[in-house]
């Protein structure tokens, strides 16, 4: 299994000066392997493999190349084709897609070392520091605050700039899943120890058990964030002033960003701790984004970056996780199956047919748990989750509250 572990970093002025030297340095090699493709007949458009043979002879006609370690600028040759492969499928699917632009230098922030150019001293640090050494630039303070683990590999190692200012070292890290735990059988599985989710409006997730979590406070953070983009906007573009506000804007966009994603390792650590199997909404984020009404709400909520941690967390805890088709599950009644519309402002679910009534999110969240179980060929549960539902009166939901969340996850977040 491949994880990843973050650091964040310290580096002397002097260090910090050469990582922004090899920052444009890999910037503008990423910007002529691109232009080589470009320009490359369509019938003979080089390969990664062509261009990592052509390093040897651009480091000969253009020095400042020179100044690279091999394997890093291999992975930058490796960054263009993986993002050319990325568009691709894109049109595959379907969409509308242009060209790879031009990188700037506000747009390139982060070079990889692949497998080799760098090493990690755990001792020369002390108070949970330690040092990571990039070939060429030197060696870098980092605050150790996890070490890594013994029995996994370091496949790469990327340093990182933010908008903000900060330097970050991140390593991508792989264990051999012979070491990991086996998941639990899946006819081992039933309504008990599995959950389906449903990630709503009104509370952050609904589960099947009737728990709801509480969205995350950050009002006074957008106010703070407008209030100071107002004052970037009154500044002269280009000017020192504009450059402090921009960082002082940069910084709190940062803060938003940590915040929803903390919270968001905190729950799923929860819930795969909590449950043999959790099962959620396929939701097309980038659709629903583009639809009238709440669009700001949606992407704070971060539902897509929610899954993918989820599925993450499933692999390192053993536990499955399994996304389910979407469509339906508020409409559909949980007891018959029966379809009713309902608009967005009606929160409770009562069935015209069975007379079956609960709230709108539990009976999404039920029908989440049962088209989990027919997803991996279990047909339903026994005992299904409406024996036991939540009825429309909500004083009756479990509601978990953010500190609880913090508290129960952040161990293993």
């Amino acid at each position: 299994m491949e994880y990843s572990h973050r650091y964040r970093a310290y580096p002397t002025p002097k260090v910090a000066e050469r990582l922004e030297h090899h920052l444009d340095v890999h910037r503008q090699l990423y910007n002529h392997v691109r232009w080589d493709y470009e320009n490359s007949l369509s019938a003979n458009k080089p390969s990664e493999y062509d261009q990592n043979n052509k390093l040897p002879e651009w480091k000969q006609r253009w020095p400042l190349f020179s100044d690279m370690h091999s394997k890093a600028a291999q992975a930058t040759v490796a960054r263009f084709h993986r993002n050319l492969s990325n568009l691709r499928r894109k049109k595959e699917k379907g969409h509308k897609v242009g060209r790879l632009k031009r990188q700037a230098p506000s747009d390139y922030q982060s070079v990889t070392y692949n497998q080799s150019g760098f090493d990690l001293d755990e001792k020369r640090g002390c108070d949970r520091f330690a040092y990571v050494r990039f070939s060429k630039i030197g060696w870098v303070k980092i605050r150790y605050h996890r070490p890594i683990p013994d029995h996994t590999i370091v496949k790469e190692v990327t340093f990182k700039k933010e908008r903000s200012g900060e330097w970050f070292v991140s390593f991508a890290l792989e264990n051999d899943d012979a070491d990991s735990p086996d998941k639990p059988a899946l006819d081992s599985l039933d309504a008990s120890n599995s959950v389906g989710i449903d990630l709503g409006i009104l509370n952050y997730i609904h589960t099947s058990d009737g728990k709801t979590v509480d969205w995350l406070a950050l009002e006074d953070d957008y106010e703070r964030l407008r209030r100071e983009q107002r004052k970037l906007s009154r500044k002269e573009k280009g000017s020192n002033n504009y450059e402090k506000q921009r960082v002082k804007v940069a910084k709190i966009q940062r803060r938003i960003r940590r915040k929803v994603l903390d919270y968001q390792h905190k729950i799923t650590t929860w819930l795969v701790r909590e449950y043999d199997a959790i099962f959620v909404e396929d939701l097309n984020v980038a659709k629903m984004l583009q639809s009238d009404g709440n669009a700001r709400n949606k992407q704070d909520a971060a539902w897509r970056q929610f899954i993918s941690l989820l599925e993450y967390k499933g692999d390192l805890y053993s536990t499955h996780v399994v996304q389910v088709e979407a469509s339906g599950t508020t409409k559909e009644c949980a007891s018959c199956g029966v379809e009713t519309e309902k608009p967005i402002w009606i929160r409770e679910h009562s069935c015209p047919s069975c007379g079956f009534e609960a709230d709108r999110d539990a009976n999404a969240s039920m029908n989440v748990l049962q088209r989990g179980f027919c997803e991996l060929g279990l047909g339903w549960p026994e005992s299904t989750p409406v024996e036991t539902v939540t009825a429309t009166d909500t004083a009756d939901i479990q509601r978990v509250s953010a500190s609880h969340v913090v508290e129960t996850g952040s161990l293993g977040a």
